[in-house]
């Protein structure tokens, strides 16, 4: 099983793919260890890299999970030919994750720290419907278009407990 999922933050891309990647028995990549400086969530690291890391993690797994909001990131899972997953709940239901979501340990030091940036977070979340590049929707809907192999959308979080009959497909 070969997966990748794309969404805005708060989609309920790290939910799905810790569900799949736990119950295949697959390894899971999180994009923002990539693309971010470890320990230093503000400071990014070169593109290349962050290409030739996941590259590098597709190509000696042979089965995995790859999400986050990085189109160009999740364009280099691409070349793999896994089945593209576009959650894409809506703004309030991201939002709403977003405001529930538990302290994120591998991305701060501190649930304080985390609930400190939790403003930005929203704006940003927000913000995702009306700005362009990769990190928005326009951005992520190009690049579910331009994807030519097996792909969802899906414009509600999935049922995981107990799994839709779409969910336990993805899973074979």
């Amino acid at each position: 099983m070969r997966i990748a999922i794309l969404g805005n933050a708060g989609s309920g891309k790290s939910t799905l793919a810790r569900w799949l990647a736990t119950r295949a028995a697959v390894a899971l990549l999180d994009l923002d260890t990539v693309a971010w400086q470890p320990g230093q969530i503000a400071v990014a690291r070169s593109p290349e890299v962050a290409r030739r890391d996941v590259r590098a993690f597709c190509g000696k797994n042979d089965g995995w999970v790859v999400e986050g909001c990085y189109a160009t990131l999740i364009g280099v899972a691409l070349e793999f030919e896994p089945r593209l997953i576009f959650l894409n709940p809506g703004e309030a239901q991201c939002l709403a994750n977003c405001s529930a979501r538990a302290w994120e340990s591998h991305k701060y030091a501190s649930k304080e720290e985390q609930d400190e940036r939790l403003s930005f977070l929203l704006s940003w979340v927000s913000e995702y419907y009306r700005r362009d590049g990769e990190l928005s929707l326009a951005g992520h809907r190009r690049c579910f278009e331009e994807y030519a192999g097996a792909k969802s959308e899906l414009y509600a979080q999935p049922t995981l407990d107990p799994p839709s009959a779409e969910v336990r497909s993805w899973l074979s």
